[in-house]
């Protein structure tokens, strides 16, 4: 069994490479220096961890793992436009180097390389692979259409929240795990259990991104905290805080996302601490931990051959930075 790491660094060195034609640079260009930025490539990999629950990497699941990574970069890409995000990874996002037109396009050819690497695998999994992947890359897109409904509203509840982090996060963390295990001659049983491990581990992931982009350690982080207060943002934090605040603490942190003063996000923070918003969503966080690692446990599957997940969810949900 290989560690994350180790199918992180080979599932690198197979993707770090041409992934368009070298003709029309204007469009093909920008698409690989998005790609150039990088990042955790936990998708692909848990896909290829999936596969390799059950038996050797198959070819096939790398086609799979290059069809995520290229899906995933097409999100990022128009989530960026639609977030006016400056930066991704501390480069300049497709849109603020080049163009929205430019951006916009350079995502669409990343799905359709995407499907291109899908239509590379055998027959007899095309169908249900093909399936899957579908219904994710739709979930998706409904989880960004609700997260930017909801920056229209005052107040999101958190099931209604919690609906939206599944839709935009967790579901392509799941089903890369499940068409892994799928490739690797899992049964259904096994692959209904990995595909909530993936999905609980997606929530514990995003409610760690909250608290630690409120809470984080600068120096660990790499940034200061509170990017999201300062933009508004309806977090695990923020859903929490407008429930369990007293009327006068409401009523001063509704002003503070109005206003936005210079003291936003220490006051913010303060509003947090005070409601125990950071012991909450500590407690949120090691339940749905705790749900993803009970469903991998009861994946029927030798546990020496589950390390390597378990170790990456602990890393995915305590980690710092």
């Amino acid at each position: 069994m290989f560690s994350f790491e180790t199918l992180a660094k080979q599932f690198s060195d197979k993707f770090n490479t041409r992934h368009f034609p070298g003709t029309l640079p204007s469009l093909y260009q920008p698409a690989e220096y998005f790609l150039s930025i990088g990042g955790k490539r936990i998708r692909p990999v848990i896909c290829l961890m999936g596969n390799e629950l059950f038996d050797a990497i198959q070819p096939d699941a790398w086609h799979v793992a290059h069809a995520v990574e290229l899906f995933h970069n097409f999100t990022l890409i128009h989530d960026d436009i639609m977030d006016k995000a400056p930066l991704r990874r501390g480069m300049q996002t497709v849109h603020v180097k080049y163009n929205e037109s430019t951006a916009l396009l350079a995502g669409d050819v990343m799905i359709v390389a995407a499907y291109d690497y899908l239509s590379k695998i055998t027959p007899l999994h095309l169908p249900k692979i093909m399936h899957l992947f579908n219904k994710t890359a739709r979930e998706v897109c409904e989880g960004q259409q609700l997260d930017m409904d909801f920056e229209e509203r005052q107040e999101v509840t958190l099931e209604e929240y919690m609906h939206m982090v599944t839709l935009k996060t967790s579901v392509l963390l799941a089903a890369s795990l499940q068409m892994g295990a799928m490739l690797g001659g899992s049964g259904e049983g096994n692959q209904d259990h990995l595909y909530a491990f993936g999905k609980n581990l997606g929530i514990a992931f995003q409610l760690q991104d909250d608290y630690l982009d409120a809470f984080g350690d600068p120096e660990k982080f790499g940034k200061q905290p509170g990017g999201d207060i300062m933009a508004n943002k309806k977090t695990f934090l923020t859903i929490q805080a407008l429930e369990a605040a007293t009327p006068v603490q409401k009523k001063e942190l509704l002003r503070l996302m109005k206003e936005n003063p210079p003291d936003k996000v220490d006051s913010v923070l303060q509003i947090f601490k005070d409601c125990e918003v950071d012991v909450w969503a500590k407690n949120l966080k090691d339940k749905y931990l705790s749900l993803a690692l009970q469903h991998l446990e009861d994946t029927a599957v030798i546990s020496s051959r589950k390390q390597p997940l378990q170790e990456l969810a602990l890393f995915l949900v305590q980690r710092e930075h």
